[in-house]
């Protein structure tokens, strides 16, 4: 067993050799492998011409750049000369190259082509540290900087000369020295380095392959997520252990790299099946594109589809039970649901052949199941495609838990959960005053406590991550007697596995002391095809607003077909027709009858035309910077609450 991530890329460069590592695309866009043998090969040469250059075991090392080949050889090479890589992608802003490259003390930063480059030397004059600038691009014609095949040529030669400073750094590494420090996005204030450990990605990799999700040497894996973020790279480092093939991608071109690289799993945002459910239902709700025929075929597969699973998930015990069902009333219904098999089984058999068949083509058609995380995936997406034969296995963790703590199973994929949490991890869900609800081990046996109750996570395991760089201040907030505190509010139904009910800190107090988790009202404001994003605010107010982004494309429609000429976006989100229609797309969505209690119901709101965007309004995994809309608009809020009194 490896006791440090480059042993465990030897071992599967041994074992898997001639296998594709890594697919990445040439300038026509055809797919071409790179073999595990191959990677590890040039790999170790790039580390052996960074020990040349003076690069030391334990220092910190930037890599500025997105999902590529070059990005894992310079991972690879990194590692083996046993310092620490500090990712970020080239959406990085100034404030963050500044900060982070200075933070870290990075003295060599490998920056992915010449737009990253022209970003890094227009901060340079501020960065205290950088001195040695390494271009991945082959193609850049860049000067004062060091090329990346140049090194890899360097290093082969001194291997060829005898060489072996590589091998023996990785002889050197210790299971509890750093292999990352990322820096999160974060929803507020400066980023915080999170240090994790080889331990903690190869606890990972251990424990998701072998006891969790059976990813198999002959899968293959698409790669769309950013690269730096450790949920795509724990990915990666997974296909690396199992040998198995990453093919890269990008949303642009998904769809066409889905039908080539036919993919059998793939880690996902939340955000891609959003988009992805919502392309379907603008195409089979548009006469133009799709006939009435084909309409009415897909609502009766559909239909069909969902009430057979539903069935199917309740006989196997895999229907969400938060409450603990009562045993007379579960045999009533699994008597129901097992008559009600009888018709429904061949009539789903015929439709899912004939329609649902077609959209599971669209992935590829080998698409074993996609595990989504970085976000809740929103309840009617979620069962969407898991009733139209797309397994998504929803998981729950964060950068500073390396990052899984709970992932669905094959065996376990109770939609409204996140699943089992991982092999030699507990959970503990405590109330405000830190008193232990629940204590659960990764048997699923309870240790104390009562399932159902509702509190803080708190998670201790092998995957925690060592500690904020730097800042041993806000380490010891969520770090305590080996325990971590997530911050996220959740409980563990009575299917044994966890549900995530709200975010500690995104929960909104008003003036009446009520505490309102936002994001399941968002969720389902979301639902209508006019609203494309929405925040909810309310803090310290006597009720819920929101902030919203409408679809405008959709609301274009809308308003030629009820009069209103002028459907420019600054022009509707102000037309006194456009606001009323609103009232009621959140009055119809956001009411008792749905759930929501008064409290929780919106009332002011207010249209904005620009999108909330990855590198402004939201993170990199597409969560919104809470404190950061807020003071944008603060103007505009202050007007909705004044004028609601």
């Amino acid at each position: 067993m490896p006791s440090n991530l480059p042993e465990l890329f030897r071992e599967s460069a041994e074992k898997f050799g001639s296998r594709p590592a890594f697919v990445s695309k040439d300038e026509s866009k055809t797919y071409k492998p790179v073999t595990f043998k191959e990677v590890y090969d040039i790999g170790i040469e790039l580390a052996e011409a960074l020990i040349d250059l003076g690069v030391q075991a334990r220092e910190n090392v930037a890599l500025l750049a997105d999902n590529r080949l070059e990005w894992i050889i310079s991972d690879y090479a990194i590692l083996m000369t046993g310092a620490v890589d500090v990712p970020r992608g080239t959406d990085i802003t100034d404030s963050e190259i500044v900060y982070i490259l200075n933070h870290c003390e990075a003295k060599v930063v490998f920056v992915e082509h010449d737009k990253m480059l022209e970003k890094f030397q227009k901060n340079r004059s501020q960065l205290e540290h950088a001195k040695t600038i390494i271009m991945m691009d082959k193609k850049s014609q860049a000067t004062g900087v060091l090329k990346l095949q140049d090194l890899i040529s360097k290093g082969k030669e001194l291997r060829s000369k005898g060489s072996r400073k590589a091998e023996e750094r990785i002889q050197g590494i210790k299971p509890d020295d750093l292999f990352t420090m990322i820096y999160t996005s974060g929803t507020t204030g400066m980023p915080k380095g999170v240090m994790l450990m080889h331990s903690n990605m190869l606890h990972q990799t251990r424990s998701i392959l072998s006891k969790m999700i059976d990813i198999r040497s002959e899968e293959r894996m698409l790669s769309i997520l950013p690269i730096w973020h450790v949920f795509e790279r724990v990915f990666e480092y997974l296909a690396i252990a199992a040998g198995c093939a990453t093919y890269y991608t990008n949303v642009r071109d998904l769809r066409d790299d889905m039908k080539k690289a036919k993919p059998t799993f793939m880690a996902s945002a939340p955000r891609l099946w959003e988009s992805i459910y919502n392309g379907i239902y603008t195409r089979i709700s548009d006469p133009k594109q799709t006939p009435a025929i084909r309409r009415v075929l897909f609502k009766t597969a559909y239909f069909f589809s969902k009430h057979y699973n539903n069935a199917t998930r309740f006989l196997t015990g895999r229907q969400v039970d938060y409450v603990g069902r009562n045993p007379i009333v579960s045999l009533f219904k699994g008597i129901f649901y097992l008559v009600s098999l009888v018709p429904l089984a061949p009539l789903n058999f015929i439709f899912d052949l004939i329609v649902l068949s077609k959209i599971r083509e669209a992935t590829g058609g080998a698409l074993k199941a996609s595990v989504s995380g970085g976000g809740a995936l929103q309840k009617h997406v979620d069962a969407f495609f898991n009733d139209i034969g797309i397994n998504v296995l929803e998981g729950y963790g964060m950068t500073e838990t390396s990052p899984v703590i709970s992932v669905r199973t094959f065996k376990h994929l109770v939609q409204g959960s996140v699943g089992v949490i991982t092999p030699e991890s507990e959970v503990q869900i405590r109330d405000d005053l830190g008193k232990v609800l629940t204590h659960l081990d990764s048997d699923q046996k309870l240790i104390s406590g009562k399932l159902g109750q509702r509190g803080v996570i708190h998670l201790r395991g092998p995957q925690v991550m060592k500690g904020y760089y730097k800042n041993p201040e806000t380490t010891a907030k969520v770090l305590k007697d080996g325990w971590m505190d997530t911050g996220d509010i959740g409980m563990f139904n009575f299917n044994r596995t966890l549900t995530i009910t709200g975010r500690a800190k995104d929960t909104i107090v008003l003036l009446g002391g009520e505490n309102v988790e936002p994001v399941p009202i968002e969720d389902k404001l979301s639902e209508s095809p006019y609203i494309s994003q929405v925040m909810v605010i309310g803090q310290d107010q006597k009720n819920l607003g929101a902030i919203i982004v409408p679809d405008f494309e959709q609301l274009a429609t809308w308003a030629k077909e009820n009069g209103i000429a002028n459907t420019a976006p600054d022009k509707l989100v102000d037309d006194p027709k456009v606001l009323d229609f609103f009232k009621k797309e959140i009055k119809a969505l956001n009411n008792t009858k749905t759930g929501f209690k008064s409290f929780e119901q919106v009332t002011p709101f207010f249209l904005i035309t620009k999108p909330f965007e990855v590198g402004d309004e939201l993170t990199n995994l597409f969560k919104m910077k809470r404190h950061l809309i807020t003071e944008k608009y603060k103007t505009k809020i202050t007007a909705i609450y004044s004028s609601d009194i």
